[in-house]
């Protein structure tokens, strides 16, 4: 009955302690609408999703080291159990790769609509 308190307490522990040190998802930001933003709006809007680039890559960053982190400490795993973690990686790692893929593009949207308007 002890072994298995004990076991409880220091998996609470570590799971409280990754919980301090988990990687922040960044809010979205949305481009301006092109069609009817002035220049300063769009100049803003840029600035907005470059800082939120930053952010984004400082994320996968962090989820990079978190992961390699959990897998030091894991110490030996068994191949179903590596493969399962590295899929849960990929998925998160993708996904935000795949938003900043989705950001970029409506911006980029969002300028030729600008240029497109102004011409």
């Amino acid at each position: 009955m002890n072994k298995i308190l004990t076991t409880c307490f220091s998996l609470a522990v570590l799971l409280a302690a990754q919980g301090v040190h988990a990687c922040d998802y960044p809010a979205g930001v949305a481009a301006p609408d092109g069609a009817t933003a002035s220049k300063e709006e769009m100049i803003a809007g840029q600035k907005a999703v470059k800082n939120y680039m930053a952010k984004m890559e400082e994320y996968l960053a962090c989820i990079e080291a978190e992961e390699a982190a959990a897998v030091l400490q894991a110490g030996e795993l068994d191949d179903d159990t590596k493969r399962r973690r590295n899929e849960i990686f990929n998925g998160k790692y993708n996904g935000a790769v795949e938003e900043m893929n989705r950001v970029a593009e409506e911006f980029n949207i969002q300028v030729r609509a600008f240029k497109d308007r102004s011409k």
